[in-house]
């Protein structure tokens, strides 16, 4: 008997095999084009996953997108790791990355420490905090300790007050050369990848030109060796605002609303549940009970 949740004449997919830290740093050899994807909770998870996602990325924006905060400063370690251990429940045969958030790597000693919290407890595959230059000794530090580490340059939103809001990195030649020297002490530090956020497409091209390591982008163009974005972003799912360098390949909030305006309406109406939503009993069971209840009335 053929299992009755495969079609017939239809072989079951393949065990996707988890993308490994060579592959992603040889990816910068073999021009393969990393799909990194953020991604807030379980059901996220499962559709990255599903959908063949090299890399989901615990990013600490899920305090925006999952708790409703105006920015990522105010996720903590707790947070960060009981989401973590969703998203590799939900996505166990997918890379995951884990963003440290803001303040947990402002020491070696909290680093290490923070950074064995998202490997041990939520069996995360690396981490990533922020920074170049002047982070590169915690960088090194966690590469040293053998924790496969990742970092973040270019508009880092831990640092967003510095830079006095969201704004582009990079647009003259000397703010280009310090990412250019924060990318170089990434790579020096032993970190695997590296993201651009909000740089300009050709400075980031160039500055990628200059790596041995593979760089993704969010707002950086198509010269990177990746790209990432919010899965609740491209999915038209997160709409409080809309980035200028996100696309939305989906529309899933307006069709949700759409759904439960539905929902609303037939339960106002009387339509559901119907038959086909509602539990039977036997005829006679139901007879007998319902002269139990007259009895008891009587009593």
């Amino acid at each position: 008997m053929s299992d009755p949740k495969t079609p017939e004449n239809k072989t079951p997919d393949k065990k996707r095999e988890k993308r490994t830290i060579t592959e992603i740093r040889d990816s910068k050899k073999t021009a393969e084009k990393f799909v990194y994807m953020s991604v807030p909770d379980y059901t996220a998870a499962q559709w990255a996953d599903m959908a063949g996602v090299d890399v989901a990325v615990v990013g600490d924006s899920l305090a925006m997108i999952a708790h409703g905060h105006k920015s990522t400063v105010p996720a903590t370690m707790d947070m960060m790791v009981m989401h973590a251990q969703a998203i590799r429940r939900g996505a166990p045969n997918t890379f995951v990355l884990g963003c440290m958030p803001y303040q947990s790597y402002n020491t070696v000693d909290r680093a290490l420490t923070n950074a064995t919290r998202f490997m041990q407890e939520a069996l995360s595959d690396a981490v990533k905090p922020q920074g170049g230059k002047s982070q590169a000794h915690i960088l090194k530090a966690l590469v040293d300790a053998g924790i496969p580490t990742a970092s973040h340059i270019g508009l880092t939103p831990h640092t967003i007050a510095m830079f006095g809001g969201f704004k582009i990195q990079g647009r003259t030649a000397d703010a280009a050369m310090k990412i250019l020297e924060d990318a170089l002490a990434i790579e020096d530090a032993g970190c695997f990848m590296l993201e651009f956020e909000a740089v300009p497409a050709r400075i980031a091209k160039l500055i990628s030109e200059q790596l041995t390591i593979p760089t993704i982008g969010i707002g950086a163009g198509v010269g990177c060796d990746g790209q990432i974005l919010l899965c609740h972003d491209l999915l038209g799912v997160f709409t409080d605002f809309k980035p200028k360098f996100t696309k939305r390949y989906a529309k899933l909030t307006e069709v949700a609303v759409s759904g439960i305006k539905q929902y609303i309406k037939e339960v106002k109406e009387g339509s559901f549940p119907d038959d086909d939503h509602s539990y039977t009993v036997k005829e006679e069971e139901y007879e007998k009970f319902a002269k139990l209840v007259q009895k008891r009335k009587q009593i």
